[in-house]
């Protein structure tokens, strides 16, 4: 993989290493793919455009690929090399995103709600704001674009927008402060140096199977609740300045996430509760061409493949030498699982639910969740470091309760 990022950098002559983040390389490198996606995102809502569209994709691909591999949002500092991850992964999904808007021979469509029956306009009078709306909007609710696509009811209050605004607040704050508690129990396990830059595997060795896979599941749960709270917290920021400095509607900001572990199938974890805001990506790269020839179990495997893809193009950033099975493996074990839902469903007639589908779903997310975190363990994503670290509260007395626990797991259960 090193070599292809290599010839990439080469085709499109880059230098073989980032340069730090400037004002001038913010113009020069950043904001003309992002130009390019407004740009696209106005096109693709007036009729006739398809031809224009298709001739600024290429360049759209271009500038992305050479924003995403020429900057260095971290300055330097290894411990901030996340920023370059979100880089990353921002510039692809302009480049699949704007790759799907070049397609459609008509325009999209934005469905506005009267009452219980949507009305869906062809073309709006405010082009320019549903163009911005479509850009920051990355489930495409209220698009038909997007059709299909489950939006969590909404549980902040609604009939004020300052209250609105302040329950998001608050609810960004307490996420923030749990992810920086979760982080720092999670980095605090060793001697594996999972915590570290260099990384390390989340498997302790030197403990029994039985207690070795009991702590790297530890790890990978408080792992995955890390993850939950940082993109609760990030898209609650997103929210406030979304209706506060872009003067936007509640309702273009519903929920990201519906209580995930509560889920009692894995159809339901990954179809409604997690987040949905690759979910058109997914379809559009992998379960829509795989389903041609695969049919509907084709179309899962290709969502799920498409996500693996994705997710190794992050530790691909931190670690050019990252293997693609690490996260082909546990993704596509998603995907299996999926399809053993469905065939229990067409052989009992009955959807997997309930208190056992509980533990079957917990279960499998757990299982395959250890091997998707102990990737990420070993490329050093666990080792970077943010202000959410530093600032949780608790920080010293989660430090003392996972090293006496993990103290008394190489002490007395070895």
């Amino acid at each position: 993989m090193s070599f292809a990022l290599i010839a990439t950098r080469d085709v499109l002559r880059l230098a073989s290493t980032r340069s730090p983040l400037t004002a001038h390389g913010f113009v020069s490198d950043i904001l003309p793919p992002i130009v390019c996606y407004f740009a696209t995102a106005v096109l693709v809502l007036i009729p006739q455009t398809r031809w224009i569209r298709l001739a600024l994709w290429p360049i759209t691909l271009f500038l992305a690929f050479r924003a995403a591999l020429s900057t260095d949002f971290s300055m330097n500092d290894p411990r901030q090399a996340f920023w370059n991850i979100d880089l990353a992964l921002s510039m692809f999904c302009i480049a699949t995103r704007t790759l799907e808007w070049t397609l459609p021979k008509q325009p999209i469509r934005r469905r506005h709600m009267n009452g219980k029956n949507p009305k869906i306009t062809s073309r709006s009078s405010h082009v320019l704001s549903n163009a911005l709306d479509l850009m920051i909007n990355l489930r495409g609710h209220d698009w038909d674009w997007s059709d299909g696509l489950y939006v969590p009811p909404e549980t902040r209050p609604t009939n004020s927008r300052t209250r609105f605004v302040l329950a998001t607040v608050v609810s960004g704050i307490v996420h923030a402060l749990t992810c920086g508690a979760l982080h720092t129990a999670v980095q605090t396990f060793s001697p594996s140096g999972i915590g570290s830059l260099n990384g390390g595997t989340i498997f302790d060795l030197s403990l029994s199977p039985p207690v070795r896979y009991f702590r790297s599941s530890i790890i990978a749960t408080m792992t995955a609740f890390a993850v939950y709270n940082v993109l609760q917290c990030g898209y609650e920021l997103t929210t406030i300045a979304g209706i506060i400095l872009l003067q936007q509607e509640h309702d273009q900001w519903p929920r990201a996430f519906d209580a995930p572990w509560t889920s009692t199938s894995l159809r339901e974890f990954w179809g409604k509760r997690w987040h949905q805001w690759f979910r058109r990506t997914f379809v559009f790269l992998g379960a829509r061409p795989f389903s041609y020839f695969g049919g509907r179990v084709g179309g899962i495997m290709g969502a799920f493949l498409a996500s693996a893809v994705f997710h190794h193009l992050a530790l691909l950033v931190l670690d050019e030498n990252a293997e693609l099975w690490r996260m082909i493996v546990p993704f596509s074990m998603m995907g299996f699982g999926m399809i053993l839902e469905r065939v229990y469903m067409v052989v009992s007639g009955r959807k997997v639910g309930g208190w056992a589908g509980w533990v079957w779903t917990m279960f499998w997310l757990v299982l395959w969740g250890n091997f998707m975190v102990d990737a990420w363990a070993e490329a050093g994503m666990l080792g970077c470091s943010t202000i959410l670290d530093s600032a949780a509260p608790v920080r010293g007395v989660v430090v003392h309760i996972i090293t006496s626990f993990d103290h008394f797991l190489h002490q007395y259960a070895s």
